[in-house]
Protein backbone atom coordinates (compact mmCIF):
# COMPACT_ATOMS: atom_id res chain seq x y z
CA UNK A 1 0.00 0.00 0.00
CA UNK A 2 2.66 2.49 0.71
CA UNK A 3 4.03 2.83 -3.03
CA UNK A 4 0.61 3.05 -4.07
CA UNK A 5 0.24 6.29 -1.52
CA UNK A 6 3.48 7.76 -2.14
CA UNK A 7 2.62 7.34 -6.52
CA UNK A 8 -0.72 9.37 -5.54
CA UNK A 9 0.32 11.92 -3.37
CA UNK A 10 3.57 12.63 -5.74
CA UNK A 11 0.89 12.68 -8.83
CA UNK A 12 -1.50 15.06 -6.65
CA UNK A 13 2.07 17.39 -5.46
CA UNK A 14 2.40 17.31 -9.52
CA UNK A 15 -1.39 18.43 -10.42
CA UNK A 16 -1.06 21.12 -7.72
CA UNK A 17 1.97 22.58 -9.86
CA UNK A 18 -0.70 24.23 -12.58
CA UNK A 19 -2.27 25.83 -10.05
CA UNK A 20 -2.21 29.82 -10.75
CA UNK A 21 -2.36 30.71 -7.41
CA UNK A 22 0.76 33.01 -6.42
CA UNK A 23 0.30 32.23 -2.26
CA UNK A 24 -0.76 28.21 -2.09
CA UNK A 25 -0.93 25.55 -4.60
CA UNK A 26 -2.87 22.40 -3.39
CA UNK A 27 -3.64 19.11 -5.80
CA UNK A 28 -6.35 16.55 -5.42
CA UNK A 29 -6.25 12.84 -6.91
CA UNK A 30 -9.32 10.54 -7.14
CA UNK A 31 -8.94 6.90 -7.61
CA UNK A 32 -11.05 3.72 -7.55
CA UNK A 33 -11.06 1.07 -5.29
CA UNK A 34 -8.87 -0.77 -8.60
CA UNK A 35 -6.50 1.80 -8.28
CA UNK A 36 -7.31 3.60 -11.77
CA UNK A 37 -7.24 7.64 -11.93
CA UNK A 38 -10.23 9.38 -12.60
CA UNK A 39 -10.00 12.59 -12.12
CA UNK A 40 -7.10 15.46 -11.00
CA UNK A 41 -7.76 19.39 -9.39
CA UNK A 42 -5.85 21.57 -8.42
CA UNK A 43 -7.11 25.27 -6.60
CA UNK A 44 -7.66 27.41 -9.23
CA UNK A 45 -10.47 29.75 -10.55
CA UNK A 46 -12.83 28.54 -12.41
CA UNK A 47 -12.36 27.62 -16.36
CA UNK A 48 -13.34 30.93 -18.35
CA UNK A 49 -12.70 33.55 -15.37
CA UNK A 50 -9.29 35.22 -16.44
CA UNK A 51 -6.30 34.45 -13.66
CA UNK A 52 -5.36 38.18 -13.18
CA UNK A 53 -3.30 39.19 -10.47
CA UNK A 54 -5.58 41.73 -9.43
CA UNK A 55 -7.97 38.23 -8.53
CA UNK A 56 -4.95 36.11 -7.24
CA UNK A 57 -3.18 39.09 -5.40
CA UNK A 58 -6.21 39.92 -3.07
CA UNK A 59 -6.49 37.00 -1.00
CA UNK A 60 -10.38 38.40 0.24
CA UNK A 61 -11.49 38.25 -3.32
CA UNK A 62 -9.40 35.23 -4.44
CA UNK A 63 -11.26 33.46 -1.32
CA UNK A 64 -14.56 34.07 -2.76
CA UNK A 65 -13.61 33.25 -6.35
CA UNK A 66 -11.02 30.07 -6.50
CA UNK A 67 -11.95 27.00 -6.35
CA UNK A 68 -10.36 24.44 -4.16
CA UNK A 69 -8.39 20.93 -5.73
CA UNK A 70 -10.66 19.03 -3.96
CA UNK A 71 -13.95 20.14 -5.29
CA UNK A 72 -11.80 20.49 -8.71
CA UNK A 73 -11.42 17.20 -9.21
CA UNK A 74 -14.94 16.00 -8.06
CA UNK A 75 -16.35 18.34 -10.47
CA UNK A 76 -13.61 17.12 -13.41
CA UNK A 77 -14.68 13.63 -12.41
CA UNK A 78 -18.75 14.33 -12.86
CA UNK A 79 -19.65 10.55 -11.91
CA UNK A 80 -20.16 8.14 -9.07
CA UNK A 81 -17.84 8.54 -6.84
CA UNK A 82 -18.83 5.69 -4.04
CA UNK A 83 -15.74 4.00 -2.85
CA UNK A 84 -13.24 5.81 -4.04
CA UNK A 85 -10.41 7.66 -2.43
CA UNK A 86 -8.91 10.87 -2.69
CA UNK A 87 -5.13 11.68 -2.11
CA UNK A 88 -4.69 15.28 -1.44
CA UNK A 89 -1.56 17.35 -1.03
CA UNK A 90 -2.98 19.35 2.45
CA UNK A 91 -6.10 18.34 5.00
CA UNK A 92 -9.41 18.96 3.22
CA UNK A 93 -11.33 22.31 4.61
CA UNK A 94 -14.62 21.68 5.81
CA UNK A 95 -16.98 22.52 2.57
CA UNK A 96 -14.45 20.60 0.76
CA UNK A 97 -14.79 17.81 3.26
CA UNK A 98 -18.69 18.43 2.82
CA UNK A 99 -18.15 17.85 -0.86
CA UNK A 100 -15.80 14.27 -0.36
CA UNK A 101 -18.89 13.40 2.06
CA UNK A 102 -21.53 13.93 -0.60
CA UNK A 103 -19.99 12.35 -3.26
CA UNK A 104 -19.50 8.67 -1.42
CA UNK A 105 -15.49 9.15 -1.07
CA UNK A 106 -14.62 6.73 1.51
CA UNK A 107 -10.97 7.44 2.22
CA UNK A 108 -8.87 10.82 1.74
CA UNK A 109 -5.05 10.57 2.15
CA UNK A 110 -3.26 13.62 2.49
CA UNK A 111 -0.27 15.29 3.22
CA UNK A 112 -0.03 15.97 7.17
CA UNK A 113 -0.38 19.63 7.23
CA UNK A 114 2.41 21.90 8.86
CA UNK A 115 2.09 24.47 11.45
CA UNK A 116 1.47 27.65 9.24
CA UNK A 117 -1.75 25.69 7.54
CA UNK A 118 -2.85 24.17 11.27
CA UNK A 119 -2.58 28.12 12.38
CA UNK A 120 -4.64 29.65 9.35
CA UNK A 121 -7.40 26.18 9.20
CA UNK A 122 -7.25 24.76 12.55
CA UNK A 123 -11.05 25.31 13.07
CA UNK A 124 -12.07 24.21 9.44
CA UNK A 125 -9.55 21.24 9.95
CA UNK A 126 -11.61 19.96 13.14
CA UNK A 127 -14.94 20.74 11.11
CA UNK A 128 -13.61 18.22 8.29
CA UNK A 129 -12.37 15.45 10.73
CA UNK A 130 -15.97 15.77 12.54
CA UNK A 131 -17.63 14.95 9.56
CA UNK A 132 -15.58 12.25 8.05
CA UNK A 133 -15.28 10.83 11.44
CA UNK A 134 -19.72 10.72 11.82
CA UNK A 135 -19.38 9.52 7.62
CA UNK A 136 -17.20 6.50 8.61
CA UNK A 137 -14.71 8.15 6.08
CA UNK A 138 -11.08 7.28 6.43
CA UNK A 139 -8.47 9.27 6.75
CA UNK A 140 -5.10 9.04 6.99
CA UNK A 141 -2.32 11.73 7.06
CA UNK A 142 0.79 10.63 4.99
CA UNK A 143 4.12 12.17 7.60
CA UNK A 144 6.91 10.49 5.32
CA UNK A 145 7.04 7.44 3.05
CA UNK A 146 6.06 4.93 5.29
CA UNK A 147 4.70 6.86 7.88
CA UNK A 148 0.96 7.29 8.60
CA UNK A 149 -1.49 8.81 10.86
CA UNK A 150 -4.81 6.66 10.88
CA UNK A 151 -8.50 8.04 11.50
CA UNK A 152 -11.86 6.20 11.33
CA UNK A 153 -12.46 2.67 11.89
CA UNK A 154 -11.67 0.34 8.97
CA UNK A 155 -7.77 2.03 9.13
Amino acid sequence: MNDWVDYYLRMAMLVATKSKDPSTKHGAVIVSPDNSVIATGYNGLPKGIADTPERLNNRELKYRMVIHAEKNAIYTAARNLTGHTMFVTGAPCGPCAAAICQVGIVKVICIKPDAHYLARWEIDREIAMEMFDEKGIIYIEHDTPGTFTVRGENG
